[in-house]
């Protein structure tokens, strides 16, 4: 059985990812059926290194998964670093407007 699951979770996730970069607009109705069908296989899929292996090479594919379970593990798939990076930058950015709007309040 996990053989097949990951095969038909290949084959959904080359096809999310070539929606995901058509240069041509995508059929809403197409977009859903897909992501549906393989948010279904991820959530039968055995927790493994195959699973771990289709979500490296598909970003859609782990992003979806990431989403299906963020109640359970937050953002577990993102790279703690440079989301850190990112939010401390835009604090700083943020301090940094307020400061000059308060002195411009002067």
């Amino acid at each position: 059985m996990s053989a097949t699951v990951h095969k038909n979770l290949v084959v959904l996730a080359r096809v999310l990812e070539r929606l995901e970069r058509s240069p041509v607009p995508v059929d809403p109705e197409q977009y859903r059926a897909v992501v549906d069908h393989l948010a279904a296989e991820l959530e039968v899929a055995p927790r493994d290194a195959g699973l771990e292996a289709v979500l490296e090479s598909f970003p859609a594919t782990a992003e979806l998964y990431e989403n299906l379970n963020y109640q359970h593990a937050g953002l577990c798939r993102s790279p703690l670093e440079p989301a850190l990076s990112a939010e401390l930058g835009a604090r700083s950015v943020i301090a940094g407007v307020r400061s000059r709007a308060a002195q411009a309040k002067r």
